[in-house]
């Protein structure tokens, strides 16, 4: 399974940027898919998520600004990022829940977020 993710770049606080992460390979059913990010010296953590039924969860920090959305026939998933703020800066990973409860991860792609 591999997992491509981009839209990542430089922006200014209050802007905004649209990531996208496309899986392919032996995907062959799907839990759910996700975004999460690792700032500098800290721990990766979730961003984002929504199950093939279409249940979401986002972390408290991005509520009301951020918005993830799947393509699930096509093994796709975006986060519309609104209102950037300096601490969302940060490497995005993607990520992919197959049903056999293995998780893959994108190779990351980096946001950030100038005062």
């Amino acid at each position: 399974v591999q997992l491509q993710a981009s839209g990542g770049g430089l922006v200014q606080t209050g802007g905004s940027l649209r990531l996208s992460c496309v899986g392919s390979g032996n995907i062959f059913s799907v839990n759910a898919m996700g975004w999460y990010r690792q700032a500098p010296g800290k721990r990766r953590e979730p961003v984002a998520t929504m199950t093939n039924g279409g249940v979401t969860n986002y972390a408290e920090s991005v509520q009301g600004r951020f918005t993830i959305s799947r393509v699930n026939a096509e093994n796709t998933v975006y986060l519309q990022m609104n209102s950037l703020k300096p601490e969302d800066t940060a490497t995005y990973y993607c990520s992919l829940d197959r049903a056999d409860n293995l998780r893959f991860w994108g190779q990351g792609t980096m946001v950030t977020v100038s005062s």
